[in-house]
């Protein structure tokens, strides 16, 4: 499947679940949703839990930070998009998007927003590195999803202390293109 064909998919899902726990990722397995994301994982069990996860028709997208035992660097990057093959990549680090980019995966820069130093800070690291999507955090802000969104042309997914359906609500209508949440609940309440 084309890149552009799995980002409108994407943004076609209002939320993306984001699972910590494998007992979780099994869960997200018989719901409806299309699209999850892993966060937390370990180096050893990473290729098992993205081909289970692919073999139930799930697109899954790897948070390369949160890999125990993989340095998050651009050796890292290229090990997880060539041997393990998720169909995409969070990464709070620029330098490792070409890899993602150039392996054809979906390259997710997160974006911490701190305060308005280091908004400018992720806003000209993404002019660089030119990432398919944008992940604000926190999440709950948002006007500052609709400003990144402006300034950077680019699809944003909101993340991060999101508790409520409220706040799901508030993010999606700044522009967010989707709110990803570890929150069962949260799943479950906007399972398609």
């Amino acid at each position: 499947m084309e890149l552009g064909t799995q980002l409108k998919m994407i943004q076609a899902q209002r939320i993306i679940p984001a699972a910590r726990k494998l007992k979780d990722l099994e869960k997200l397995w018989e719901m409806d949703y299309k699209t999850i994301i892993l966060l937390d994982s370990h180096i050893n069990q990473l290729k098992s839990i993205v081909g289970s996860t692919q073999k139930h028709g799930k697109r899954i997208l790897v948070h390369l930070d949160l890999v125990q035992g993989l340095k998050s660097d651009e050796f890292g990057a290229e090990f997880v998009s060539q041997t393990i093959r998720p169909d995409g990549v969070i990464t709070t680090r620029g330098s490792t998007v070409p890899k993602i980019k150039q392996n054809k995966l979906i390259s997710v820069q997160r974006m911490f927003l701190l305060d308005s130093s280091a908004l400018q800070k992720a806003i000209r690291l993404v002019e660089k590195t030119k990432p398919d999507v944008i992940e604000v955090l926190p999440g709950v802000i948002p006007h500052m999803i609709e400003k990144v969104h402006q300034e950077t042309r680019l699809p944003v997914i909101a993340g991060g202390l999101i508790e409520t359906q409220e706040q799901i609500e508030q993010a999606l209508e700044a522009g967010a293109a989707a709110v990803t949440t570890s929150r069962v609940e949260l799943w479950k309440a906007y399972h398609p």
